[in-house]
Formats: structure tokens, sequence, C-alpha cells
């Protein structure tokens, strides 16, 4: 990694923790999940998530519903980052498969936060590099801004260059699940077996 790419990580990172601020360590009397959570989210699970509609590698609009039909991770980032994302994602897609073989199945959701260059044919060839489950979506700025604000989600251009930008942005990934909403977020620091020991505590106590 080059001094520079150093530097935009190490920014990058201290964005996520500040961005982070949004997470205190507290669990919610009555929480179902509790034995499964290592924090819950300030102002309650309800504020992170909701209704998006996003384009698909083949040009389908997808919702959030169709989007996350079952336990899913779902993260933020763009096709052309040069860490975080690839590692968050590949870590994520680790996880997964850890998981099938456990017989648990949780699903992989990928939303550009970089309309501009992402176009669905671009982010259809990175998912697939990562892993073939792995959906993602595009849009136009509107489209993503507003699944991006539903998630609590920072993003902002960095640098003045019209191709060679770098986007900053939130590193987490969000545990989603239909019915439920938000269930748990990981940082890239997580290893993936601790997510899939993770993923499977919330599968195991969802409601049938």
């Amino acid at each position: 990694m080059t001094r520079a790419a150093a530097l935009l990580a190490t920014a990058a990172v201290v964005i996520g923790l500040a961005v982070g601020g949004v997470f205190a360590l507290r669990r919610p009397a009555g929480d179902a999940f509790a034995d499964c959570r290592d924090g819950a989210v300030a102002g309650g699970a309800a504020s992170i998530g909701g209704p998006f509609a996003l384009t698909a590698p083949d040009g389908r609009r997808v919702t959030e519903a169709e989007a996350i039909t079952g336990p899913t991770l779902v993260y933020f980032g763009y096709a052309s980052c040069p860490d975080f994302c690839p590692t968050d994602l590949a870590r994520n897609a680790l996880a997964a498969d850890v998981l099938a073989e456990r017989g648990v199945g949780v699903g992989q959701l990928f939303i550009t936060i970089d309309p501009a260059r992402d176009t669905p044919e671009a982010v259809g060839g990175f998912t697939q590099a990562i892993h073939p489950d792995l959906l993602g979506l595009t849009g136009t700025a509107a489209d993503v801004d507003a699944a991006a604000r539903a998630y609590k989600v920072y993003y902002r251009k960095s640098g003045d260059d019209p191709l060679f930008y770098m986007m900053d942005h939130t590193t987490f990934s969000y545990l989603m699940a239909p019915g439920v909403g938000f269930l748990e977020v990981y940082r890239s620091e997580a290893r993936p077996e601790a997510v899939a020991d993770s993923v499977a505590c919330f599968v195991a106590a969802l409601p049938d």
C-alpha cells in the first residue's frame, strides 16, 4: 500500500469510528436478542434500515423486501474502493460460507455509495468476483442517498479527479431480517468466525 493509500485508509478508520458514535453500548429492556448483542443502536434499533428501490446488475428494480428475504448482511461501499470494501465483503462472504456449512443461511447485500461510476454492470462484476451469492445494487444519486440515509450511512466524495476520486464512507456491516429490521452491526475488525457465531445466535432467536 502506498503512503497516500495508507493515509486514506487511516482517515476512513477515523471517519468510521466517528460515525460509530451513533452506536451506544447498552441493551434495551425486553430485547429478545439481548443474549446475542454486543451493543445496541442509540435511539433504538428501529432507527436503522428502511425502504429503498435500487437497480440490480440485470436492470431489475429491487426493493428492500425483495433484497432482504431472510437474515442478511448489508454493506454500503463502492466498487473502486481499494481497501475496506473488498476486505469487509470478503469477510462477510467467508462468514456466510461458515454458516452454510452449519446449515444456517444468511444473505449478502452490497449497496454502492458511488452511483456515478458504479453502473449495474460494474456492480455486478465487482460482487461476483467476491461471492456468487452477493447481490449488488446501485441506482440514481437520489436512490442511493435515500438508502444511505435509511441506514444512517455517512459518505462523501474525496478528491477532485473526475475519474479516480475516493469515497469516504461508513464501513459497518448491518445484520437485517424481514419483519424484525436491524439486529446487529459488525465493524471491519470482526473476524469471519465471530460474525458467523453472532449471526447464528440471532437466527436461532428469530421468531418462527
